[in-house]
């Protein structure tokens, strides 16, 4: 009995060009992956939740955070009542945020608004601001989430 192979020489070059070539696309798509995995700075973006027991402005409140590089700036409400944020800061150990903002009642008396909380769920794109809202009119928990 004969046995016989048959061998091309092209053939092993072949194998390693397709090795390459997929190992190439994976490289190329972990990249694609981790590149749509960088969120930016952890705040900017639109918030939709609530601040119970506001009786000035409604428990509802819509916010709207931007990073210009140096400076938290935002809305509160926009387009409603439009309560610019005064100041704002993150603290990242503990992810802590801070957010004041001056508006005034319907009889235009001033209130000053600050808020204080805690970024959750910060891997995730809709994470959440949790924490407490005061003002001299009252105070009440405050819970937002990135749309």
């Amino acid at each position: 009995m004969r046995f016989t192979m048959s061998w091309h020489p092209k053939s092993g070059a072949r194998t390693r060009r397709r090795g390459r070539a997929f190992a190439a696309a994976a490289v190329a798509f972990g990249c694609c992956l981790s590149a749509g995995a960088q969120e930016g700075f952890p705040l900017k973006g639109t918030w939709l939740g609530s601040w119970e027991s506001n009786s000035v402005h409604g428990d509802s409140v819509f916010l709207t955070l931007d990073w210009d590089g140096q400076r938290i700036s935002g809305v509160i409400n926009p387009g409603t009542d439009d309560i610019p944020v005064t100041r704002a800061s993150l603290d990242p150990d503990g992810w802590k945020v801070h957010v004041e903002a001056d508006a005034e009642d319907d009889t235009g008396m001033a209130v000053h608004y600050v808020i204080d909380g805690r970024i959750e769920h910060l891997e995730l794109p809709n994470r959440s601001i949790v924490g407490r809202w005061q003002s001299e009119r009252g105070s009440g928990a405050f819970d937002v989430s990135r749309q």
